[in-house]
Parts: C-alpha cells; structure tokens; sequence
C-alpha cells in the first residue's frame, strides 16, 4: 500500500480564497482541515494579493503538503475582468507554492464536479454533498470556497493513487 499522501486544493478568489488539505490514498481518506483567506474591498489590490500570499505561505509552511492543487483560470463573458483579477490571485497562490518547493497541478472546475459526482455541471450544493461523503462527514462544509478546495484536494489523492 502507498503511503499516505497530504494534499491542498486551493479555490483561489480576490474576496475569498478556499484552502482544503486532506491527507490519504487512493480513496481511503484520513485526516483533513480547510479554511478561507479572506481580503478586504477597502484594500489597494497590491495589498490584497500581499495578503493572500502571506496567509497562504503561512499554512503551506505550517502544513507541508506534498502537492497542491488548484482550480483552473477561467473567465466569464459577461465579466473578463474577474478573470484578469482570478490571474492575479492565480499568480500569487502559484509563487508560494514554488517557494515552499511544492508541486502544482491545475484542474478545470468541471472536470472535478465529474470526478466527484459524475456531472461535469454539478452544483455547489451537490459538489458539498459529494466532499462530505468521502469525508464522511455529517455537517456541512462552509463556506463554499473551502468546501470546493477540499474537493481539489481529493483530486489530487485520486490521482496520485
């Protein structure tokens, strides 16, 4: 059997930033935490991203993850400067992963909803369901930033199994 394998999926967001670590192998799950990074609107965006970075190096280094995982870049239509401002935050999550010497891997957020629940379209609310199963967890998981974080995580040990 592999050994066990610590993982963080990050859901990355100007406003709030979900990070899930999850520790296992293959879909035997052990321990697992999550939290969100969150920044303020009244704070310059150099200021934010500075934020992020920080928090996150906090926990990378207090938590030593063998990988992290998280949610690809994508841009709305209707909104292209959310994704310019998703980049950014993109950009920090990945530079304290290289510093900490972590390995990355990007996934697109419909190719987890269909490793989780089978629905490349799944919603929220089904995504969280399906994150509280193979943590056999009975209370919800919130918010859901931290809840999709997890589910990232989980893909990674799924994959590395």
């Amino acid at each position: 059997m592999k050994s066990a394998l610590k993982v963080i999926g990050i859901d990355p967001g100007l406003a709030e930033t979900g990070f899930g670590i999850v520790q296992g192998s293959g879909s035997r799950i052990g321990d697992y935490t999550f939290g969100t990074i969150r920044t303020s609107k009244a704070e310059t965006l150099p200021d934010r991203l500075h934020y992020i970075f920080s928090e996150l190096s906090s926990v990378l280094n207090s938590q030593k993850p063998d990988l992290m995982v998280i949610e690809d870049i994508f841009s709305l239509k209707k909104y292209p400067k959310s994704g310019i401002a998703l980049g950014k935050v993109c950009g920090v999550i990945l530079l304290a992963c290289s510093q900490c010497g972590i390995t990355t891997m990007e996934v697109p957020v419909r190719e987890v909803k269909r490793i989780l629940t089978g629905n490349g379209k799944a919603t929220k609310r089904q995504m969280e369901r399906a994150v509280r199963h193979f943590l056999k967890r009975d209370t919800p998981i919130t918010p859901s930033h931290a809840s999709d974080a997890i589910a990232l995580a989980l893909v990674g040990i799924f994959r590395r199994a």
